[in-house]
């Protein structure tokens, strides 16, 4: 199998019943990553290439509560980002946002994740190849799911207009998410220079 083709649940890695542990608060807002949460606190699941860059991009917006990155959408159980990057796992690099409602709302978190990265690369965002870098929003309830979809086909509309392709972005009902490594949380905050793959479309959202 190619870097590009998706995996069975047969295929998958079987993972472990251990969850990653997370050690550390949050480096910039230095609040737990696992709650509990504020009366006023939702989430919201985003995937859009490699998780650095994206987890910053939502740290930065306003409204926004905590974040963290860690893996959804496959089939391992607690995985390593090492298997993540293997392609044996299923499951695409994702970041958690935990925002305040009544500051910020899910619609303006959906622009951000349309025009900053390129939602029609299917198995790849940029040079990043493998299905662990797929476009993906993981909804928690209906409500989500219908603004998420909503949101799809009018940035949909946008690209056309543009001249470029369809979109490739999976929109599915959020699973477990597995915490990533504490060396991946906040990686950019801790790192500043480092890498960030996020480039969008120049496409903005209506």
């Amino acid at each position: 199998m190619g870097k590009q083709d998706m995996i069975s649940r047969e295929q998958a890695l079987p993972g472990r019943e251990e969850k990653m542990p997370v050690v550390n608060k949050h480096q910039v807002f230095g609040r737990s990553m696992v709650g509990p949460w504020p009366t006023h606190a939702k989430k919201a699941y985003f995937a859009m290439g490699c998780f650095w860059g994206a987890e910053r991009l939502f740290w930065q917006q306003e409204g926004v509560y905590c974040t963290a990155v860690g893996y959804m959408g496959g089939y391992t159980p607690n995985p390593t980002y090492q298997e993540v990057c293997s392609g044996d796992t299923g499951h695409t690099e994702t970041v958690m946002v935990v925002y305040n409602q009544e500051v910020t709302d899910y619609w303006t978190l959906l622009e951000s994740f349309w025009e900053n990265h390129d939602p029609t690369q299917g198995m790849r965002q940029g040079n990043d190849t493998g299905t662990q870098y797929r476009s993906a929003i993981f909804w928690e309830d209906d409500m989500q799911k219908v603004l998420a979809e909503r949101s799809r086909n009018l940035y949909q509309d946008e690209l056309k207009k543009a001249g470029i392709g369809e979109i490739t972005t999976e929109i599915n009902k959020a699973r477990e998410f597995y915490f990533a490594e504490d060396e991946h949380q906040q990686y950019l905050h801790k790192v500043p220079n480092g890498y960030c793959g996020l480039k969008g479309t120049g496409v903005t959202c209506v």
